[in-house]
């Protein structure tokens, strides 16, 4: 049987994850060995396209910055395409990050993968439209998408549509939220608005608070006087179990994709029994693993974020003529990727949509209470 046009547009990145990143055995449970890597960079005088890979390396979000850098070279290492090679420039160091774009290019990178904060995306992006080099950033904030910048990270508005969507399946219509201050509150705020009024749900109030434990405290009291069903605190997991101690009993927790970077959440008791939505982290998981084996250290989970996006470029080698642009209209398939965070697509409007997880704060840390989709 053929495959279908779907399964053959995700078949090269699907099958190299798999095959790459399935480590232990299937019935066992024994590890495999680590296969001999080839090296980072392909042999001397053989033609290559240059990738940029733009992250702290220096700084608060400097191990952040690592773990994506790494991943990065460790998925050219993996896939063994010979005709990439990728350098990675400190965000952080005199000059930012619109310093290390200008570098970037002028040193032949044709694609540039990053930057992590949306300000250092927002720094960089000028000086690589000037050269009409694509970005492919691993922010989350969708406002600095667009006009040849695609945003990798995971955003706020997706996983709380898709718990809050997982709720009303389950018959909660009356939706409060807690949300800090500022941008990220905002949007999470407007999404928990849109998603609910979509479904003729009601929302019965929004509090903000300053990320004081006061301010937090006082906020939770405001909205305690409310009836509802379900309560969406927009913050980290460690904001949202102070928040959350300080609630009412009854109505469900429910969390954004910041609660999926934390291993350690279900240590959290106040958490235990919320719900939230997450890329898969079977693959991840996995990469951990074979990371491990490489640099003898634990990644972040934003470390996922690079090796995908290496991946994306390794499946456009195929269509990148040496020294030519970067061939960015293969970016945009409505059937979408597979890769370490499950399947993705990049809209027209640059941000990458992604089939996320329903998982429940469990004192191991979380389960799967309804599975990412398999197909747009």
């Amino acid at each position: 049987m053929k495959p279908t046009s779907r399964q053959a547009r995700r078949a090269f990145i699907v099958g190299v994850t798999a095959a790459i990143l399935t480590l232990t055995a299937c019935q066992t449970g024994t590890r495999e060995p680590i296969e001999p890597v080839a090296p980072e960079a392909p042999p001397t005088g053989l033609a290559y396209n240059g990738i940029a890979v733009i992250v702290p390396l220096t700084g608060p979000d400097g191990p952040i910055g690592t773990s994506i850098s790494n991943a990065a070279k460790l998925a050219l290492i993996d896939t063994k395409e010979q005709t990439l090679r990728i350098t990675v420039y400190n965000s952080a160091a005199p000059g930012g990050a619109a310093g290390a774009a200008e570098k970037a290019i002028a040193e032949g990178n044709r694609l540039i993968l990053g930057p992590l904060l949306a300000e250092d995306v927002r720094a960089a992006a000028p000086v690589a439209q000037r050269s009409n080099v694509p970005v492919i950033a691993f922010s989350n904030d969708e406002g600095v998408a667009g006009d040849g910048v695609y945003i990798l990270g995971f955003t706020p508005d997706q996983s709380i549509s898709r718990v809050v969507q997982h709720a009303q399946s389950k018959g909660m219509k009356g939706f409060g939220a807690l949300v800090p201050t500022g941008l990220y509150g905002q949007r999470a705020a407007q999404s928990l608005l849109t998603t609910v009024q979509k479904s003729g749900g009601r929302v019965a109030s929004i509090q903000s608070y300053d990320r004081s434990p006061a301010a937090i405290t006082a906020a939770a009291k405001r909205l305690n006087s409310q009836t509802m069903d379900a309560v969406l605190i927009g913050d980290a997991s460690r904001t949202a179990a102070a928040a959350s101690t300080a609630l009412k009993a009854g109505p469900r927790r429910l969390g954004t994709e910041l609660w999926g970077t934390d291993r350690t959440i279900g240590k959290n008791t106040a958490l235990r029994g919320a719900w939230f939505a997450a890329p898969p982290d079977g693959q991840f998981d996995r990469l951990v693993g074979r990371y491990r084996a490489r640099y003898g250290k634990t990644p972040y989970r934003l470390a996922s974020l690079g090796y995908d996006a290496v991946l994306l470029a390794v499946r456009s080698a195929r269509n990148w003529p040496i020294g030519r642009p970067f061939p960015a209209k293969s970016l945009i398939d409505k059937d979408g990727f597979g890769g370490v965070d499950g399947n993705f697509r990049f809209g027209k409007d640059g941000i990458a949509e992604r089939l996320l997880e329903v998982r429940e704060v469990t004192p191991a840390g979380s389960a799967v209470i309804s599975p990412a989709a398999t197909a747009f």
